[in-house]
């Protein structure tokens, strides 16, 4: 199995609905955000996906959000802006314009892992 990931970072505030402590107050992140695709066989070029189309399609999702307050914008106005709701939440929009084929075989995103801080991340893909 191969595997490629790109890494993209942004700014942006939030706030934790129902939460008992600090981060129930409006603060904010300098989020970074993973997004790994793998898959079995490389294409006729020798990839499994092209970088530069990855990190076009994770920056797409990351203009949207950069330097925002996330508890204004869909769908985090009802679900909380956790990171573990962010990941799959690139996970999610990834998949409506990822293509599942190199050309060579099947591809997929294989995990989306977000840091709000150096030292606290979360991960999600799908079973």
């Amino acid at each position: 199995m191969f595997e490629v990931s790109v890494e993209l970072t942004f700014a942006a505030g939030h706030s934790l609905r129902e939460y008992k402590g600090k981060c129930e107050n409006v603060h904010g992140h300098n989020y970074r955000v993973r997004v790994t695709a793998a898959g079995p066989r490389l294409n006729k070029t020798g990839l499994i996906v092209d970088f530069v189309e990855l990190k076009k399609q994770v920056r797409a999702i990351v203009d949207r959000l950069d330097h925002q307050f996330i508890n204004d914008l869909e769908p985090f106005t009802i679900i909380n802006p956790s990171a573990e709701n962010m990941a799959k939440y690139f996970y999610d929009e990834l998949m409506k314009t990822f293509v599942p084929d190199n050309g060579n075989g099947p591809v997929r995103i294989a995990e989306v892992k977000i840091w709000e801080t150096d030292t606290s991340t979360a991960r999600y893909y799908a079973d």
